[in-house]
């Protein structure tokens, strides 16, 4: 009896430990006439050092400012593995100094995000080769709105069999939200005709003329943009 009330008391904390919904991200770039030297080296780096969940997935940015970039995501972990996770060891250190940040312009970004489930329409791990991201910076103080937005976007998404992943930028930059669309049937998910116009989607679900009277409302958002990525699995964890 005792052993079942110990058993009943550790569920809680159990629960807790294994709360995995935080990825880290970076993003770096090859020196002009070293993106092959660097492809290689990325992936020896991340196929010897990164597995379980520190494992890492390589995508290559194809569009907009960082184009030509690569975009690198770790986990899904929980912020208690990171408490514990201590120091990679002098090997890793190493090699990563050695044989992979000299093909490298410098420093790149980087930073913590934490998956929202409540404004996605699919799982963290199911995962896609081809994703789009939507980078949304709330004005200062409007990120309540600005999840309110994405809210009433995810009946939208859901109605439209639109695969979304929602994630939270945490201490990493300006407050941001990021919105990856992830392409189960590739690019031509693009195509005009594929969906409807959002206007009539919206409106489908709100009323007509609720999608007019939503961006005439809209003023949450300081700012926002978009790029499009694929998976480089031969440069990712195995």
């Amino acid at each position: 009896m005792k052993k079942c009330l110990l058993l009943l008391a550790l569920i809680p904390l159990i629960g807790f430990s294994q709360t995995k919904n935080v990825i880290s991200t970076f993003r770096i770039f090859a020196k002009p006439e070293k993106s092959l030297e660097l492809e290689k080296a990325l992936a020896a780096h991340a196929q010897k050092y990164h597995t379980g969940d520190w494992k890492w997935r390589v995508f290559e940015i194809q569009s907009g400012p960082d184009a030509g970039g690569f975009h690198v995501t770790e986990g899904p972990t929980s912020w208690t593995a990171n408490d514990t996770r201590g120091n990679l060891g002098a090997e890793h250190t190493n090699d990563w100094a050695k044989n992979v940040q000299p093909l490298t312009t410098g420093a790149g970004s980087s930073g913590y995000s934490v998956f929202r489930e409540d404004l996605s329409t699919t799982q963290l791990t199911e995962f896609t080769e081809k994703i789009s991201i939507n980078h949304l910076y709330p004005k200062q103080g409007q990120g309540h709105k600005v999840e309110a937005r994405l809210k009433k976007f995810k009946k939208v998404w859901e109605a439209s069999g639109q695969t979304i992943a929602v994630y939270q930028v945490h201490m990493s930059g300006p407050p941001q939200y990021t919105v990856v669309t992830r392409h189960k049937n590739g690019w031509k998910e693009k195509e005009t005709g594929y969906l409807k116009p959002m206007k009539e989607r919206w409106d489908a679900i709100y009323g007509e003329g609720s999608y007019e009277e939503w961006l005439n409302t809209t003023t949450s958002v300081e700012s926002s943009w978009g790029e499009m990525l694929i998976l480089r699995p031969e440069l990712s964890s195995k």
